[in-house]
């Protein structure tokens, strides 16, 4: 029995894959309903919002189907997921070519109100950003900058510390006890971040040149490979495979390019680069890293907030991926990225 929105949205749900194409007479009349027909035609409403079910027909003869896009919107509770350990899961375990060019073709991954607060934080940015100087902007981004190059590289495993970062990035200190690794990642993310300011346009539109270009300067003097893999790679933590041989991961990125440069909603663009670069795992390492840099070039090019990430917890961030890979499922990562994006807008600029 539905208790609150949310119970009513399940149970719409649940009666909807039951029995497809059903009206929401049928919905209501069901025998394990028991709220008012106005409460369901709010929950419909609120499904139809978020692109969970789709509406067949007009008026009183309109029908309804679970969306094409359910199983990449509808949410997914990460503790409960991960409860199961790597092999008791139920994956889809090779990389899925139809999501590039079917799923997220043509569709909205944020909901309505999602996008109504997003474009609210956005003009706060622009709101802020219209009254500062030249220096003062540069000054704003740089702060940005030393935190997503911290929180960026420690997702990756770097151990330096937020001051120490700071300290290195400004003074060109290294800490001491840390590896020379360390310091060139965490100088390579200021570098790339830099020319993406001074070449905002540089990833527009989008190509697999262009992002081998911005996975050189993250890789630079770090002993890995760049331009395409040529070998499979192994993720940890999962038995998703992504594309193994040369050929799949350059028709697979063509495609991630193409669905990005047709997709009109920045967020969307934003988000599609940051997810799709580590699902199709193009290069021998750094991949994770690219997909940071090459989505906040996604937003800086179109004048958006850049996202430094600072705030986000690393296990959440990889949890929120390996969802993504095995379920094809945006959501727990998409809300990272929303918190990110209003975090940002809040904190820096």
């Amino acid at each position: 029995m539905p208790a609150t929105i949310t119970d009513v949205g399940e149970f719409i749900l649940d009666f909807i894959r039951l029995h497809p194409d059903c009206s929401s007479k049928d919905i209501s009349e069901s025998p394990e309903n028991k709220v008012g027909y106005a409460t369901i035609k709010r929950g419909i409403q609120g499904l139809l919002s978020k692109n969970l079910i789709t509406a067949i027909g007009k008026g009183k003869a309109t029908r309804y189907e679970i969306s094409k896009t359910y199983e990449l919107l509808h949410s997914i509770d990460t503790e409960q997921y991960f409860e199961k350990e790597i092999d008791d899961r139920e994956i889809k375990s090779r990389f899925n070519q139809s999501l590039l060019r079917e799923i997220l073709v043509n569709v909205s991954l944020f909901s309505e109100t999602e996008l109504s607060d997003l474009n609210i934080h956005q003009q706060k940015f622009k709101e802020n950003v219209s009254k500062l100087s030249k220096t003062e902007f540069k000054k704003e981004f740089e702060r940005l900058a030393i935190d997503l190059s911290w929180k960026s590289s420690q997702i990756e495993g770097n151990t330096y510390s937020l001051l120490e970062t700071e300290r290195l990035l400004k003074e060109k200190e290294t800490a001491s006890g840390k590896t020379k690794d360390e310091a060139s990642m965490l100088l390579n993310h200021k570098e790339a971040l830099d020319f993406i300011l001074t070449h905002p346009k540089y990833i527009h539109p989008l190509s697999i040149s262009r992002i081998e270009d911005i996975h050189s300067i993250l890789v630079k003097d770090l002993n890995v490979s760049r331009n395409v893999r040529t070998r499979r790679v192994g993720i940890s933590g999962t038995n998703y495979q992504p594309p193994d041989n040369e050929f799949q991961i350059k028709e697979a990125m063509n495609d991630m390019c193409e669905l990005v440069n047709n997709h009109e909603i920045i967020f969307d663009k934003a988000l599609l680069v940051l997810m799709l670069i580590s699902y199709i795992q193009p290069f021998a390492d750094g991949n994770k890293r690219t997909a940071r840099i090459i989505s906040n070039a996604v937003l800086i090019n179109n004048q958006y907030c850049p996202i430094s990430f600072r705030t986000v917890d690393s296990l959440a961030y990889k949890k929120a991926l390996l969802i993504f890979y095995e379920q094809n499922n945006i959501s727990a990562f998409k809300k990272i990225f929303i918190d990110q994006f209003e975090f940002a807008v809040n904190t820096y600029f």
